[in-house]
């Protein structure tokens, strides 16, 4: 089982930017966000403060949280746009064991 940070580590660095800028706006216009525990919540208010979403860190605080918002949308941009499908059956898998 990929914890998120490993599934980060599968993510080209050149495309990290793009897919942390687009993760971040499907969060902040997620009408879901009551289903994020309070735990991620605040690693993601830390990450904002510190200002490094394209990170490891920082991205795996965001693919964490998109995949428990907006599962649909995050898989569709990872194998659609950024042509990376194993990093979105990665996901998946994280996601539905609860991100272990």
């Amino acid at each position: 089982m990929l914890t998120y940070k490993k599934i980060v580590k599968m993510i080209p660095v050149e495309k990290r930017e793009e897919l942390s800028d687009k993760l971040l706006n499907y969060l902040l216009k997620s009408k879901k966000e009551k289903k994020m525990p309070s735990s991620l919540a605040k690693c993601f208010l830390s990450q904002w403060q510190t200002g490094s979403f394209d990170d490891e860190v920082g991205l795996a605080v965001l693919l964490e949280a998109t995949a428990l918002l907006e599962p649909e949308k995050t898989t569709e941009f990872l194998e659609q746009e950024l042509q990376l499908a194993e990093v979105a059956k990665a996901l998946k898998e994280a996601a539905s064991a609860g991100g272990v």
